[in-house]
């Protein structure tokens, strides 16, 4: 009932990993698979070795966490042989490399080195926390965001290109046309917002060791959604959608405002890697329950009532 083909990917539920701590290494990523989910996104990598912030770089806040672990990644090597040994459980469950970088050639770099070993890539031009050059310092322009993915599809032909786009700009469609009009197979939507801040009352400083980080979890839900409900409106590639699901009736809400895959990431700080089996069960029931034979038939619900 909740099985689907999309770019390609022929997935045993709508459910993939957001791209984020649970992705960096292979065994976390099969552990992910294990527990239910549809598919995987990795953590973002790009060309060179990249630490990150310095901790602490996550702290929690109420209706979700701010993190600026600032791109950390092991490099495109080291990437790469994580990603093969992902190899054995792709039959079931497809893996989209998230990859960045501060220009057109890295871009195709990283996503030329690594297409053998991914069924997608996900372009992460929407960090708020990264460094100049990287993340939503692309993704906030319409015209740098059409760059990037022109040139990526370019470069690579044969492997589906997911964009994912940042909520913090004036107008979210007008860079989702701009994707979608550069050969975006997919869209994202959306990455975490802000940047934020949390103060120690106690001391008076900042918790977190880069100062702002970005907002994730169930907060940011309603910022989504009203993403996802937008451009739905306006573009004819598949969405998924990110930002705060922590059980079947949020999933439900993405799907009705117009997205066909979801995301979780910051949830299973709190429900376990379990959550993907129990939203998975319980949207089932759901559809069998109103007597809906495929999920698909309740993608863009909202724009139809």
């Amino acid at each position: 009932m909740l099985e689907t083909e999309i770019l390609g990917m022929k997935l045993s539920n709508p459910l993939f990993l957001a791209a984020g701590i649970l992705g960096t290494t292979s065994s976390s990523m099969k552990m992910v698979a294990r527990a239910g989910a549809g598919g995987i996104v990795t953590k973002s990598f790009s060309i060179e070795p990249n630490d990150g912030y310095e901790n602490p770089t996550i702290v929690k806040i109420e209706g979700g966490v701010i993190n600026s672990v600032g791109l950390a990644s092991p490099g495109v090597e080291a990437k790469k042989e994580e990603l093969k040994e992902l190899d054995e459980i792709r039959d079931k469950t497809p893996v989209i490399a998230s990859i960045y970088g501060n220009s057109e050639e890295v871009f195709c770099d990283v996503a030329e080195r690594t297409k053998d070993y991914v069924d997608a890539f996900e372009l992460n031009v929407s960090c708020p926390h990264a460094q100049c050059g990287f993340g939503s310092n692309i993704g906030e322009d319409p015209d740098l965001t059409h760059s990037i993915v022109s040139s990526v599809k370019d470069a690579i032909k044969d492997v589906p290109i997911v964009v994912k786009l940042t909520p913090n700009v004036t107008d979210i469609t007008e860079i989702a046309k701009a994707a979608e009009t550069a050969g975006a197979d997919a869209l994202t939507l959306i990455n975490s917002v802000g940047p934020g801040l949390r103060i120690d009352y106690q001391t008076g400083k900042p918790i977190l060791n880069n100062v702002l980080g970005g907002i994730a979890g169930p907060m940011i839900k309603p910022i989504a959604l009203k993403c996802v409900y937008q451009t739905y409106k306006v573009v004819d590639i598949p969405i998924f959608g990110v930002g705060g699901i922590k059980d079947y009736k949020d999933a439900l809400e993405f799907i009705y405002a117009g997205a066909s895959l979801l995301q979780i990431g910051t949830s299973i700080m709190y429900e376990g890697p379990e959550i993907f089996k129990n939203i998975s069960d319980d949207l089932s029931n759901f559809l069998e329950e109103n007597g809906y034979s495929n999920i698909s038939e309740i993608v863009g619900l909202s724009h139809r009532v």
